[in-house]
């Protein structure tokens, strides 16, 4: 069971998996590991190639969903589940992110993660006050929104999140060519260094009305649920443009608008009651002196 003769056969697509297969690769991702003795939890192990690796210098966590690839893992791996060195856990990692604390203590978070699940593991990621960092290869147009700056066509909500809590790289393409079975699109490395950890839903929400229609005026978008006065006399007091579009507007200046409007009402029902998270208390110290 250590050795599957046809990985594309093997390969799930209800899990949309992908089997890296190249050392040099796997390498470059070990490099790119924040240098530190801090342990490694890792979404998607699928064959273990880079769980291998990673249980030389460190030690892991692993979450994997497929039953026959935890099988496989599990024989393959017998050794450092024995000592420890490797925790193995079968079954949706989502059920395991509790309180949002996947680890009981600090750690970084490496993942090879499935198209269609992998912007949701990285905001768990971002609100997970023990994750460090998120090392973590995914569509290439999705690391983009991720790591994007203000400015450049792909920033996004996303982005605007990711700079909340740290700083966002793009740090290389791995082409289809690198898997077995083959994607049909480019992945990327992405790279999010943690500063703080990000939990307020109100301005995840605040963001999507924001970016909706991203090519359109932020007035236009933001009036939808907010006076259109009070966002033209904010972005006037901050000496924004009244034309200016979603993507060229600063994270603090984001952070800014979401407190001001939201000081007295959202869609205009009255929040007196309304309690601030903890990252909005912060955030608010944070921008309040840009």
């Amino acid at each position: 069971m250590n050795k599957i003769e046809n990985l594309s056969e093997f390969a799930n697509k209800r899990f949309g998996q992908n089997f890296l297969k190249n050392d040099a690769i796997i390498k470059r991702i070990i490099q790119s590991i924040p240098n530190d003795n801090l342990q490694v939890a890792e979404i998607g192990p699928g064959l273990g190639d880079l769980t291998k690796e990673l249980i030389l210098t460190r030690n892991v966590t692993a979450f994997e969903v497929d039953k026959r690839l935890c099988e496989h893992l599990q024989k393959r791996f017998s050794d450092a589940l024995h000592t420890a060195t490797l925790k193995l856990n079968c079954g949706d990692v989502l059920e395991h992110w509790g309180e949002n604390r996947l680890l009981d203590e600090p750690y970084h978070l490496v993942a090879n993660l499935p198209y269609y699940i992998a912007t949701n593991i990285i905001l768990k990621a971002l609100k997970d006050e023990h994750c460090q960092s998120v090392l973590v290869m995914v569509q290439k147009e999705v690391a983009k929104k991720f790591a994007a700056e203000v400015g450049e066509r792909e920033f996004s909500g996303l982005s605007v999140l990711t700079q909340t809590v740290g700083f966002g790289e793009l740090l290389f393409d791995v082409g289809a060519e690198n898997f077995v079975p083959p994607p049909k699109v480019t992945s990327s490395i992405l790279l999010i260094r943690k500063k703080c950890s990000e939990d307020d839903e109100g301005f995840e929400n605040f963001l999507k009305v924001a970016f909706k229609q991203p090519r359109k005026k932020l007035v236009k978008n933001l009036s939808t649920h907010y006076s259109k006065d009070k966002i033209e006399a904010l972005l006037q007091e901050l000496k924004q443009s009244l034309s200016i579009r979603p993507h060229e507007v600063e994270t603090s200046i984001y952070h800014h608008l979401y407190n001001e409007l939201n000081k007295d009402s959202i869609d205009g029902r009255e929040q007196a009651t309304r309690k601030k998270s903890k990252s909005r208390e912060r955030n608010e110290k944070r921008y309040s002196k840009e």
